[in-house]
């Protein structure tokens, strides 16, 4: 008996189907067993931080370098940032959980980088919400975003897509459930940067207009309106600040820090071309020691190294869509 060409061709269709569908549960199940191990942090009534990793992006850790935080208010959970990956949401769904019974009520993404909106997925479609330069930006640019975190974290990143929220804010006071929160919205690390001052606390969610103890990464930034935006910060009254990377404090250091070398990671990334920093091939980053500028405002010591330049210019290219296969 002889098989007809058509079936062979369902055959083979099947068969790939069940081959598709077999890689995208293997993917799954290997981000399922991969714990981020998030622990909130209580500092101040009714708000959490889950302090990230002072790290790179890498296999190890997932993509777990950044600082989210949720509110709990009588009208539910704002979550602000949802992190770098799908697996990462859904783990700080339960981490939420483990504080409060309430829902998500809103989920805010500061800006368009990919470790602080990739964990959108875990969330319901109707609590997303961002500036509207950020919508688009995601839209834009969240698919090649996506692609450098798969390269960079592996499967952690399983059954991650990038999702843009359909709700666009706009600067103003907002009441949520007792918490008198204000929406600022500047620029300057990126396009659309979204501050969130809590008025009831006194929390200052500044996302990546502040890095504490971390040198910033700058794939979209302005310095002119980075340090405008970093000015008015500085002077907005807070009692707890809670930085886009690196530990939450309770005066104004970051800020000032941040200044400092967000000029310094600028003039530096200016003086590496892009081409010579990647092996295209490979991926590895090769940047060499004295290629950054030394005339700046003082910073901590710890970040005047090469290695430290070179681990934020490997974010910065990551975060701006450059692709290990070559230009973008």
């Amino acid at each position: 008996m002889t098989t007809s060409p058509r079936t062979l061709s369902l055959s083979r269709t099947a068969r790939s189907l069940i081959a598709v569908f077999a890689l995208g549960w293997t993917l799954l199940l290997a981000a399922a067993d991969r714990d981020y191990g998030l622990s909130p942090l209580r500092i101040a009534d009714d708000t959490w931080v889950l302090v990230g990793r002072s790290e790179d992006f890498s296999l190890t850790n997932g993509g777990n370098i950044v600082n989210t935080a949720f509110i709990v208010t009588a009208k539910g959970v704002v979550v602000i940032d949802s992190g770098p990956s799908r697996a990462y949401g859904e783990q700080l769904k339960r981490a939420i959980a483990r504080i409060t019974d309430k829902p998500v009520s809103l989920v805010l993404n500061t800006h368009h980088h990919p470790d602080h909106f990739l964990g959108n997925q875990a969330f319901a479609p109707d609590t997303l919400a961002a500036l509207p330069a950020t919508i688009k930006s995601i839209h834009s640019e969240g698919g090649s975003l996506n692609e450098n975190m798969y390269r960079l974290a592996g499967d952690w990143m399983a059954g991650t897509e990038p999702v843009a929220p359909a709700r666009p804010l706009a600067a103003g006071p907002l009441e949520m459930g007792g918490h008198r929160l204000e929406l600022i919205a500047l620029d300057g690390h990126t396009e659309a940067d979204l501050v969130i001052l809590d008025r009831s606390t006194g929390v200052l969610f500044a996302g990546d207009l502040v890095f504490n103890g971390r040198t910033p990464t700058t794939p979209h930034a302005d310095l002119q309106h980075w340090q405008a935006a970093l000015d008015q910060l500085e002077k907005t009254p807070f009692t707890t600040l809670v930085p886009g990377h690196g530990p939450v404090a309770r005066d104004a250091g970051p800020i000032r820090q941040t200044k400092a070398s967000s000029i310094r990671a600028v003039s530096f990334n200016a003086t590496v071309p892009v081409a010579s920093t990647f092996s295209r091939s490979t991926g590895i980053l090769n940047a060499s020691a004295g290629m950054y500028a030394k005339r700046s405002p003082p910073e901590p010591r710890r970040f005047l190294s090469s290695m430290a330049k070179a681990m934020a210019l490997r974010r910065s290219i990551t975060l701006g869509s450059f692709s290990l296969r070559g230009t973008r």
